[in-house]
């Protein structure tokens, strides 16, 4: 099939059993709490069916020569990485925020360049059991969450050292057939309607840490996969209908009770391959660095999204011509353009991996989602000052359509007089929804922490950044050399980034 349907992936989640749990409920997933999450999943399949969309939505499998969804596809060169990143921009345009298909895509790209070396390293054949998953993934064009997060217990604990040993997912049990894990993944987005679940690493593990190396793909109904989930939506709103109004996601909790998984859906095993150990963290920075370039794209578009509702409120309340507005929304536009740069440059700088797939610049990718991180709250902030406090104040839906209220209501919105009553009132309410509901604030804690909070970007370029280098730059300016080094960054290759990691380890 390849470009699938949004009536087929919903067919699909009608199928799936129940083990989905909210407010001490187990729900299969054809209830109203779904409904906004799937609405953006929607656009990711429409899309691709749209030729206005297509050049960016739609990609060559390498594996077949079919066309697929690009949600699904491994990244063959520079082009393929740019698009990528164009895609999710635009996407995000069409959600106001995160198009959630995203961990995918990336969790698919780093499996693929980690379990190829695996196999070249250790004559394992994780690489081989990825290519059929991808290839059935691809055919079917199926939603795939990334879980990766463990829930992790005393931070300045590793795994083994923890007193439960179930804080981070591991193996308990292998079978001929299989294995056994146990543990939970939380801040899992959409796992209650991703077709599949892919688990993989949270960080480096040490030897001891065998029974945790663990990486594989399951469906997300899975027997012994339990979803602890958290719904996210707008408002309700009975009379302003609007795209945004739509959106919403479910968070998860994803709990592996005593999950079986079936030996060629398993693409890592420390506890049966001691040699795979290492690789758990490479694995962890890999769907990291591969994810923080796709937000290049979606943070570039959140900003814009931000910058475009201030730029609206800012003339329904007749301010749009005052300096200080300008110089605000600026700040926005200027940080939107340099992340949305930085992920282009990442691109242009990517290396060929011993795979075949393309790795953006890693320096290049963590500073752009690093800068985004550390603006959003500035972003946000500029959002509320501009409309002001009646959008934590404004009067609910029903009163400016009620008889009795419904004249005075919109009477004593009014302000710029170029936009009607309506107009105005629809504003505020976008504003509100985003700034003050409970969906919005979360989104806004996810602008901070999505992908890597800024400290993580912090510690992956400083880890990776050849300082002594460049304080020769320095040390020729002050006099302390007499030679001047032609001093220019090298493009870092994955093995060389694994290298680096195992030289720190060791430090």
């Amino acid at each position: 099939m390849g470009i699938g349907t949004f009536e087929a992936y919903v067919n699909r989640l009608r199928k799936m059993r129940a083990n989905v749990y909210i407010n001490g409920q187990k729900l299969d997933r054809s209830g109203d709490w779904i409904n906004g999450g799937i609405y953006c999943i929607k656009q990711t399949f429409d899309c691709a069916h749209d030729p206005a969309y297509q050049d960016v939505c739609v990609a060559t499998s390498h594996l077949t020569g079919e066309k697929i969804n690009r949600f699904t596809h491994i990244h063959q060169s520079v082009e393929d990485l740019l698009k990528k990143q164009m895609m999710t921009r635009l996407l995000c345009h069409r959600v106001g925020g995160c198009i959630q298909r995203c961990m995918g895509i990336d969790a698919l790209n780093a499996l693929y360049v980690v379990t190829h070396e695996m196999d070249e390293a250790l004559g394992t054949s994780y690489h081989k059991r990825l290519l059929k998953y991808l290839e059935y993934s691809q055919a079917n064009d199926l939603v795939a969450c990334c879980a990766q997060t463990d829930v992790k217990g005393h931070r300045k604990l590793r795994p083994h050292e923890q007193a439960d040993p179930d804080l981070y997912v591991r193996i308990v049990e292998t079978r001929p057939d299989g294995i056994v894990v146990r543990g939970a993944k939380c801040c899992n987005s959409i796992a209650p309607y991703a077709d599949e679940i892919i688990v993989v690493p949270t960080r480096f593990m040490t030897p001891n840490d065998g029974d945790y190396a663990v990486a594989f793909a399951i469906p997300g109904d899975w027997p012994g996969v339990k979803l602890l989930a958290l719904p996210g939506h707008h408002g309700e709103r009975k009379y302003l209908k609007s795209p945004i109004g739509e959106v919403g996601d479910v968070e998860s909790m994803t709990v592996f009770d005593d999950v079986f998984v079936p030996n060629e859906r398993i693409f890592m095993n420390g506890k049966e391959n001691p040699g795979a150990v290492p690789y758990a963290g490479y694995l962890a920075l890999m769907f990291a660095h591969f994810h923080r370039h796709s937000y290049t794209g979606c943070k570039t578009a959140v900003s814009e999204v931000i910058a475009s509702q201030a730029a609206l409120v800012a003339d329904v309340n007749g301010i749009e011509k005052e300096d200080h507005v300008k110089e605000k929304i600026c700040d926005i536009i200027a940080t939107a353009e340099l992340v949305f740069a930085a992920g282009q440059a990442s691109a242009y700088r990517a290396v060929k991996s011993a795979s075949g797939a393309y790795v953006p610049d890693e320096i290049l990718t963590n500073a752009g989602r690093r800068l985004a991180g550390k603006n959003i709250y500035e972003e946000y902030k500029t959002l509320a000052d501009l409309a002001g406090g009646l959008s934590a104040t404004l009067p609910l839906e029903e009163e400016f359509f009620a008889e009795e209220t419904r004249e005075l209501a919109n009477k004593y919105i009014m302000r710029n007089p170029k936009y009607t009553a309506e107009e105005t009132h629809r504003t505020l309410r976008m504003i509100q929804e985003h700034l003050c509901s409970h969906f919005g604030a979360a989104q806004i804690i996810a602008g901070l922490h999505g992908g890597g909070s800024p400290q993580m970007e912090t510690i992956t370029m400083m880890s990776r950044y050849d300082l002594e280098s460049l304080k020769d730059i320095a040390k020729y300016l002050a006099g302390i050399t007499q030679e001047l080094p032609r001093y220019e960054r090298p493009t870092v290759t994955p093995r060389e980034i694994m290298k680096r990691f195992e030289q720190m380890k060791k430090k």
